[in-house]
């Protein structure tokens, strides 16, 4: 099939969901977009512009089907991508006619776990649409939608146990300023995606706190070592973790003025509550509810993680990050 004749259905209307559609309206001739919010829908149709996130994208309106209404959105798609916000996937579909997903590809942008299964998103999609493993992809990383916004080189890593759909996908995003590549490792690149923003929270907390660029690099080289040993644990395949899904997005996430996880764990280094934080950024940062899980997940592997531990001992259990930090230092090399 041409790859202007897939009908795209997008699920989501914050800033990742916003830069898919504009990276996917420049290859195929309809997306179907849905949106919450019905003002958000009508700003667009009339200023072709999503005025809540990357207001500058200028969206090319005659290809999108932008909608409040889920089903129909569902319904009129070949392939699903969901990029909402994993605490809001589960309640978003927990009255949904799911078959109205049977023989349809879903992919996950949602770069985040949900909560309330401490699942991640591919074994979500899985359970709870009925779908087998491999009609179900990632977009990963390393990307931020800001830097898609103004054009600027970025690549994307489009994943799928089923090699042809996902080189089909793969097609679907490239763009003059957009480079794919492929994978087939579902299991382990989403759960670096997870974990990477818990590694950008404690990037962010340590920035706050006053820790310069060596204690960064070394903060980071343990970082992409706790993730190499967790996903070769929870799925034992071979898998390179200093390319670009897993080290790229890593780094990105830790270091970018763009990362919101970053972005949250620096106003909690600077002194600011969790939920202070959580107020004053009108975000989600999805390694919020990420460290709770894969602690929960650990429990199963026992995969030394001090970095994650530190995490959630600032988040949940309230310790100084002054505290935890120092004690952090003491156990990385």
């Amino acid at each position: 099939m041409d790859k202007s004749e897939k009908i795209i259905g997008v699920i989501g209307g914050g800033s990742w969901a916003t830069a898919l559609i504009k990276i996917l309206t420049e290859n195929v001739s309809k997306v179907h977009w849905w949106m919450r919010n019905e003002d958000a829908v009508e700003n667009i149709l009339k200023y072709r512009r999503n005025l809540k996130y990357l207001q500058a994208v200028e969206l090319k309106i005659e290809k999108i089907n932008v909608t409040t209404n889920l089903e129909e959105v569902v319904r009129s798609s070949d392939i699903i991508i969901l990029a909402t916000p994993s605490a809001f996937l589960s309640s978003l579909f927990e009255n949904f006619p799911i078959d109205l997903f049977k023989g349809k590809t879903v992919f996950s942008a949602v770069k985040g776990i949900i909560p309330e299964y401490h699942a991640i998103p591919a074994r979500f999609i899985h359970k709870t649409f009925d779908i087998p493993y491999d009609r179900i992809g990632i977009v990963c990383g390393p990307c931020h939608a800001e830097e898609v916004a103004l054009e600027r080189l970025s690549y994307l890593t489009i994943v799928c146990q089923d090699e042809d759909i996902a080189e089909d996908m793969a097609d679907l995003f490239k763009t003059r300023y957009i480079k794919t590549t492929t994978s087939d490792d579902l299991f382990g690149t989403e759960l670096s995606a997870i974990l990477k923003n818990v590694y950008a929270i404690a990037s962010g907390i340590c920035a706050g706190l006053g820790y310069g660029d060596n204690f960064q690099a070394v903060l980071i080289s343990n970082a992409i070592q706790e993730i190499e040993n967790f996903i070769d644990e929870v799925s034992p395949i071979h898998r390179d973790v200093k390319s670009s899904a897993y080290l790229g997005d890593l780094l990105v996430t830790a270091y970018s003025k763009f990362s919101r996880n970053r972005t949250f764990g620096f106003m909690i280094g600077k002194g600011y509550s969790v939920k202070i934080a959580q107020m004053e950024m009108d975000m989600i940062a999805e390694g919020y509810y990420a460290v709770k899980s894969v602690m929960e997940i650990n429990k199963k592997f026992n995969v030394e993680m001090p970095i994650v531990e530190a995490v959630n001992n600032i988040i949940y259990e309230r310790i100084s990050p002054v505290i935890e930090m120092k004690i952090l230092t003491d156990r990385l090399s």
